[in-house]
């Protein structure tokens, strides 16, 4: 079943949006738009509540679908909700050199992609006040918009990607090795120990620990494989850690802003997400117990702490 299919507003085209697996609210549009540089994106408009809009900006391999959950708990909570397909994911266009490798030469191309999401949220008309989510990736392409004023009330980050957590060895080399695939020109490549995508067990994963939403998610990509990613390239791990540094090297501003992170996190950084808040005016750091890297997709009561702290973070900080 397909949804989005009403008449668009000039530059903007009608996209398809899998509803039968997203289990958010009815209603909702999706759109293509298109970057500076031609790349075609997706993005989905879910009904307007009387509070304002939730921007969601995903993490890494992630697509406008995952969310439809947490649109629907915004949805009760007086919110609408906007999430994106970033370029190289989701129904964006792809790496052509290999469609399954999440490739970036910068992350400044993601500023390309916020920047052409915003226009076309300006002109459909998106009520405001707007208000951001950022998880994993998208937290760190989130805190690059806020420097770059995106118009937001307030923001909440989840988990968010303000350094890539590897393991020493992996730490030590890794430099050697994004040096030596760019020499090589391999750097458009899968980085060491990642590969192709595939399903994994829930037993292990680093993502969960509600095996409903591990199952959610699951289903989700068996019924749209097309949806899925595999592993980062050289270039895009050297990228990552190029803004990381850049953006905790920057002063804080005067924004409200929340961030939650499981405190079983071992896929981005938690001492740098405390040390981005520790400094902030306006900053609050919460840390979930015994959750993992989604904390909006872990079980009812770690799921529901975050929601609690993020919604009532927008309705402490109305426009």
């Amino acid at each position: 079943m397909f949804a989005g299919t009403a008449p668009a507003p000039s530059g903007i085209e009608p996209a398809p949006f899998f509803s039968e697996v997203a289990e958010g609210p009815s209603g909702v549009k999706a759109y293509w738009v298109r970057a500076r540089d031609d790349t075609r994106l997706r993005f989905g408009v879910w009904p307007s509540g009387p509070k304002g809009t939730v921007l969601m900006f995903c993490g890494r391999t992630e697509y406008v679908e995952k969310y439809g959950r947490v649109a629907e708990d915004l949805a009760d909570a007086g919110y609408g909700m906007v999430s994106f397909d970033w370029r190289g994911q989701g129904l964006a266009d792809r790496p052509q050199h290999e469609p399954g490798v999440g490739h970036v030469l910068s992350f400044d191309e993601y500023r390309w992609d916020v920047a052409a999401f915003r226009a076309a949220m300006e002109e459909l008309d998106v009520p405001k006040p707007w208000y951001l989510i950022g998880h994993s990736m998208g937290g760190c392409i989130g805190l690059r918009a806020l420097y770059d004023d995106l118009p937001v009330a307030a923001a909440a980050f989840t988990g968010p990607m303000w350094g890539i957590e590897l393991p020493p060895i992996l730490r030590m080399i890794s430099p050697m090795l994004i040096k030596g695939s760019a020499l090589l020109r391999r750097d458009n490549r899968f980085a060491l120990t990642t590969g192709p995508w595939e399903e994994l067990p829930f037993e292990g994963n680093i993502l969960t620990t509600d095996e409903e939403q591990y199952d959610y998610m699951n289903r989700q990509t068996a019924a749209h494989p097309e949806l899925t990613l595999g592993g980062p390239s050289f270039r895009w791990v050297a990228a990552a850690e190029e803004e990381a540094k850049a953006l905790l090297a920057l002063p804080p501003l005067d924004l409200p802003v929340v961030t939650i992170v499981g405190s079983d996190e071992t896929r981005v950084s938690i001492p740098n997400a405390r040390k981005r808040m520790a400094d902030w005016p306006r900053g609050t750091f919460v840390l979930v117990d015994g959750a993992r890297h989604e904390v909006l997709m872990e079980n009812p009561a770690r799921r529901g702490q975050t929601l609690d702290a993020i919604i009532g973070h927008f309705d402490a900080n109305p426009a």
